[in-house]
């Protein structure tokens, strides 16, 4: 059934139920990287949370086919749903990776990366919770934005540091090229929530 209106209320419930589902993959991942025991159980815990996020991403993308009057432009809730769960595909692709390749304890940096990504996914959580009211919650929102960005900096220039150690002082190629791919993997998880938190600003601007 088509729906020429709804109230915007379920999109933001559905927005706030896949942002902790982020959130909640992000410290999954953190925890692993602070502690490599049982790593085959956390694992499967992350795999279980991107089957959530999965189902919370297609009755967006359902909600918005049926929904012919958008509380946000129709091309701003599409790509910021597709985004979201692309964070938790990274993180799921992160572990499996570190399992597959018996990748080993982590090296501080990889701890580092990891809580720089559960804390970018708190101010997800947070940005998220305000767009009910963005005209009003507009300085809070792009305060959040602008706190993601400068994780994704630090996360960055933490990167280049473990990838330039990697390289320089690791005798093993094997380890480089697994570990390389692990890093990727968080890098990416990052970025995603940088992408997110541009297109927060830009729907601040057009709806403030």
């Amino acid at each position: 059934m088509f729906l020429f209106k709804t109230r915007g209320d379920k999109f933001f419930e559905l927005f706030a139920e896949s942002t902790r589902l982020v959130r909640q993959g992000a410290y999954a991942l953190r925890d692993v990287m602070r502690d490599y025991e049982d790593i085959e159980q956390k694992m499967q815990f992350i795999i279980d949370v991107e089957h959530e996020a999965d189902d919370t991403n297609d009755a967006i993308i359902d909600l918005l086919n049926r929904t012919f009057i958008t509380p946000l432009d129709r091309e701003d809730i599409f790509s910021l749903a597709t985004m979201l769960d692309d964070i938790v595909d990274f993180l799921e692709g992160t572990i499996e990776r570190m399992v597959l390749y018996r990748t080993g304890k982590p090296d501080p940096e990889a701890v580092q990366l990891a809580q720089l990504l559960a804390d970018a996914t708190d101010e997800l959580v947070k940005a998220f919770d305000l767009l009910r009211n963005i005209k009003g919650n507009q300085g809070e929102i792009l305060e959040h934005s602008r706190k993601i960005v400068e994780l994704e900096n630090e996360g960055d220039r933490i990167y280049r540091q473990v990838i330039a150690k990697l390289f320089n002082t690791c005798p093993d190629p094997v380890k480089i090229i697994k570990w390389k791919e692990v890093l990727e993997n968080l890098e990416g998880s990052l970025d995603h929530c940088e992408k997110i938190a541009d297109l927060l600003r830009g729907v601040v601007m057009k709806y403030a």
